[in-house]
C-alpha cells in the first residue's frame, strides 16, 4: 500500500471538500460531511479532512506508479474550486 498525505493552508477547506465530493459523487462512491469526505476511485481511496485553517488529503493505493498522477488530479480539482486562492500550496509526504 502506498500512502500520500498532503496539507494545504486554507480557511475554506470545508467548502472545497464538499464541492469536490459533490463533483465526484456522480462517478464514484462518495461519503462526506462538512469536515470529512471519502472518495473511492477504482484503484485508490482519497480521504479529505478540513479544519479551521487547512485541508488534509490522504491518498491510498496499491499501485505506487499512479500515486503522483492521483496527487496531481486531486490537487488540480481542488484548485478549480479554490480559484480565488489557487494554487493551493500542498505539502505532500509519502510512505509505503
Amino acid at each position: 500500500m502506498v500512502v500520500a498525505r498532503g496539507r494545504a493552508e486554507t480557511a475554506s477547506g470545508s467548502k472545497y471538500l464538499q464541492q469536490l465530493c459533490k463533483h465526484w459523487s456522480h462517478r464514484f462512491e462518495v461519503e462526506f460531511s462538512p469536515t470529512r469526505g471519502q472518495i473511492r476511485f477504482p484503484s485508490a481511496v482519497a480521504t479529505i479532512e478540513a479544519d479551521a485553517d487547512a485541508l488534509l488529503v490522504t491518498l491510498e493505493t496499491q499501485d505506487g506508479d499512479s500515486i503522483e498522477r492521483l496527487k496531481a488530479i486531486v490537487a488540480d480539482h481542488l484548485d478549480r474550486f479554490a480559484f480565488r486562492e489557487a494554487p493551493l500550496p500542498f505539502a505532500w509526504s509519502a510512505s509505503t
